[in-house]
C-alpha cells in the first residue's frame, strides 16, 4: 500500500489493534503495535524496523527495536484474538498443518541450522516454523505458529539461553510434535478443526496420524507411495498352536506391499474424473479413486496390538483407512497419494477438495513473505522472531478481514 493508503486506514487500524492487543499491559505498547501494523503494510522492498521506521512519518528505530525485541508482551493471546475472529469470518474447510523457511545467515539467530529449505529447495542455513493455517479455495489466514528447534540447538542449553529462548522449550520436539502441540492450544482456545490435511512430510509419519486419531481429528494426508499396507480384504491367520512355547500370534499370509503397487493393481478403470475447482484457465481436474488399505509397518503393527490388549491378546487385524490416488490421464502410473481416517464412504469430490485444498496457503505465504515482510526480521532472539510473526499475522488478518467481511472490522 502507499503511504496515503496507509494513513486513510489508521482509524479503523486503530480498532482492530485495540481488540487483538486488548491483552497488552500499556497503551504505548497499543500504539507501537498499530505502528509497526502500519509499516508492514507501506510499500517497501524490506520490511525490517530500519527501513520501515524512515519510511514512517511517526516512526522511531529505538523504540520499534524496543517493543519488538525486548518489550515482554505476550504473543500467545494476541494470536488466539486474531485466530478467533479470522476461524469466524474465513468458515474453513480445513486446517492445514505445514512448515515454512526462512534462509538466515550465520549462527546466532534462533533455529537457526543447516537443514532442508524449502525456499531454496535444498539443505540450506536457515529458520524453520511449523503453522497452522485455517482454509477454503477462497481465503485463508494462519491461526498459530512455533518456531522449530533442531537438536544442534536443545543440545546447548547456553545456546538457547543466549537467544531468549524459554526453558520450557529447551527439548527437541520433531516437527509432527509440534504441529500435534499447535492443534493442543488451538483446542484450548476453543477452535474446531474440520479436517486436517498435509503434505508426506507429516502424511508419512505413522505416529503423527495416530496422535491425530487419539485427539479424535479426521485427517486427509499426502503419502509418497513407498508406504506398505495390505489391501482391505486380506485375512488374517491364526496358525494351530504346536503345544510347545508361546502360543503362535495371529499374521497375514502374504507380506504388505508399496501403496503404489495396489494403486496400480486396482486397474485403471477404477479412476474417474473429478474436478475439485475452477482455476484461472478453466475447471482443474484429474482421475481418483477410493481404495481401503490397511496400513503396515513396525509402527502401525505395534499400534494396533496396544490398541488390541497387548500383543498376545491382538487378534491380528490392522485397523482399515482409506486411500486416495490420483491417476491423471495420460500417466503410464498414479502419481499422487492421500490417506485418510474418513470412511471410504465419504464422497470423492470431498476426499479431493480437501486434499487439494492446501494450495491456498502458498497464498498465504506470498503475501506474508512478499507483501508483509515476514521473512525480513533481522533479530536473533525468540522472543524478538514470535513478536515479528504475530505482528505480520495481524497484519494479514485485518488485510483479510477488509476483503471478506466489512462488518467485521467492528469487534464484536
Amino acid at each position: 500500500m502507499r503511504l496515503g493508503e496507509v494513513e486513510r486506514l489508521r482509524d479503523e487500524l486503530a480498532e482492530f489493534v485495540a481488540d487483538v492487543c486488548g491483552s497488552f499491559p500499556r497503551r504505548d505498547q497499543r500504539r507501537w503495535g498499530e505502528c509497526y501494523l502500519r509499516g508492514l503494510m507501506l510499500d517497501g522492498r524490506r520490511k525490517s524496523i530500519q527501513p520501515m521506521a524512515e519510511r514512517l512519518p511517526d516512526g522511531n528505530m529505538q523504540v520499534l527495536q524496543q517493543f519488538v525485541n525486548q518489550s515482554p508482551w505476550d504473543p500467545l493471546p494476541v494470536r488466539q484474538r486474531i485466530a478467533e475472529r479470522l476461524a469466524g469470518v474465513v468458515r474453513p474447510e480445513v486446517w492445514v498443518i505445514d512448515d515454512v523457511s526462512f534462509p538466515k545467515c550465520g549462527e546466532a539467530s534462533v533455529g537457526v541450522a543447516r537443514q532442508y529449505c524449502g525456499a531454496v529447495g535444498k539443505r540450506a542455513n536457515c529458520q524453520v516454523a511449523v503453522s497452522v493455517h485455517a482454509a477454503t479455495d477462497t481465503a485463508s489466514c494462519p491461526l498459530e505458529w512455533q518456531l522449530y528447534l533442531p537438536r544442534e540447538w536443545t543440545d546447548e542449553p547456553d545456546r538457547c539461553r543466549r537467544a531468549g529462548v524459554p526453558g520450557e522449550v529447551v527439548v527437541h520436539r520433531e516437527k509432527w510434535r509440534l504441529a500435534l502441540s499447535l492443534l493442543e492450544t488451538l483446542a484450548e482456545w476453543q477452535l474446531k478443526a474440520p479436517v486436517l490435511v498435509a503434505d508426506a512430510g507429516y502424511g508419512v509419519s505413522t505416529p503423527f496420524r495416530l496422535g491425530l486419531e487419539e485427539r479424535g481429528l479426521s485427517y486427509v494426508l499426502a503419502l509418497n507411495g513407498k508406504e506398505v499396507a495390505h489391501p482391505a480384504d486380506v485375512e488374517s491367520r491364526q496358525p494351530v498352536y504346536g503345544g510347545l512355547g508361546p502360543p503362535t500370534l495371529a499374521r497375514y499370509r502374504t507380506p504388505p506391499r508399496a501403496v503404489c503397487v495396489l494403486a496400480r493393481e486396482a486397474g485403471a478403470e477404477r479412476f474417474t474424473e473429478v474436478m475439485w475447482r475452477q482455476g484461472s484457465k478453466g475447471e482443474m481436474t484429474s482421475r481418483f479413486a477410493v481404495l481401503t488399505v490397511r496400513p503396515a509397518g513396525k509402527q502401525s503393527l505395534a499400534a494396533a496390538q496396544e490398541a488390541g490388549g497387548g500383543r498376545n491378546r491382538w487378534d491380528g487385524v490392522l485397523p482399515a483407512r482409506t486411500l486416495l490416488v490420483e491417476w491423471p490421464d495420460g500417466q503410464d502410473t498414479p502419481t499422487d497419494y492421500w490417506i485418510s481416517n474418513l470412511p471410504a464412504t465419504t464422497p470423492v469430490a470431498d476426499l479431493v477438495r480437501w486434499a487439494k485444498m492446501r494450495w491456498r496457503i502458498e497464498h498465504d505465504y506470498r503475501e506474508l513473505k512478499h507483501g508483509l515482510g515476514l521473512d525480513h526480521f533481522e533479530g536473533r532472539t525468540w522472543r524478538g522472531w514470535h513478536h515479528h510473526v504475530t505482528l505480520v499475522t495481524a497484519a494479514q488478518a485485518f488485510l483479510t478481514l477488509r476483503r471478506l467481511d466489512p462488518k467485521a472490522r467492528t469487534p464484536a
